[in-house]
């Protein structure tokens, strides 16, 4: 399974922090990890989106269908992530859109086990995928991608 992490673009401070969008700059790392993304995205790619304004703008940047998924909102558990995305064994990849700290944490548990409080940047995308072999699950990081880096 391949398992893309996307965090939301840069926001604008407020509250209710649900409905905090996108600043202009956000916007535009947005659009450039879209345009990085989509050739690069498998035709079969089920897209969660956290239901927070900044990453509903980030996932739109996309041009695609995608899901919002209740489940992956703000304050979400790495484990909870994971569910939703059906990892290791959904046949389908995902592409989640969210936040931190979980994002870190979901990176930190599917590199070392535990969930870490790792940092992932605005805007960045950290892909995984995994395989089984010779019984055993392993999980390889494939990329990791800061919009700044477009």
């Amino acid at each position: 399974m391949e398992l893309i992490l996307w965090r939301h673009a840069e926001a604008v401070d407020g509250f209710p922090d649900q409905n905090r969008a996108l600043t202009s700059k956000g916007q535009l790392y947005a659009e450039r990890m879209a345009e990085f993304l989509t050739p690069r995205l498998p035709s079969d790619i089920r897209i969660l989106v956290s239901p927070a304004l900044r990453a509903q703008q980030t996932a739109s940047a996309l041009t695609r269908k995608f899901t919002t998924e209740p489940a992956i909102n703000v304050h979400a558990a790495a484990q909870d992530v994971l569910t939703a995305a059906g990892w290791p064994y959904e046949k389908h990849p995902a592409l989640i859109v969210g936040h931190q700290p979980w994002l870190g944490e979901v990176a930190a548990l599917l590199m070392t086990g535990t969930a870490h409080s790792w940092s992932v940047k605005k805007g960045s995308v950290w892909w995984f995928s995994s395989r089984e072999r010779e019984g055993e699950l392993q999980t390889t990081l494939r990329l990791v991608i800061a919009p700044e880096q477009l």
